[in-house]
């Protein structure tokens, strides 16, 4: 249980960090915690692709969730804007 909120956490703060960034409108709670989560996925992704090894600790599972996160945004504000054919 302590990883659930662990990552709950990191999410929160991931989300909220990243909508500042972005210039997101204001959301919901649990779609800013999505979106963290969703994002540390991706930067977990992504770093590991770039041959980055995992690395414990607070403040860079938030940085990698931020990066991850902020990467979400931008593809999906990409996706969006090309609008349904």
């Amino acid at each position: 249980m302590g990883g659930i909120l662990y990552w709950l956490i990191i999410g929160l703060i991931a989300g909220l960090v990243t909508g500042k960034l972005t210039g997101a409108p204001a959301s919901d709670l649990l779609m800013t915690i999505i979106t963290g989560i969703a994002g540390a996925f991706v930067g977990g992704f992504v770093m590991t692709l770039l041959g980055f090894s995992f690395t414990s600790g607070l403040i860079y599972n938030i940085i990698v969730a931020v990066f991850g996160a902020v990467l979400l945004t931008w593809v999906y504000r990409k996706v969006k804007s090309r609008g349904a054919p």
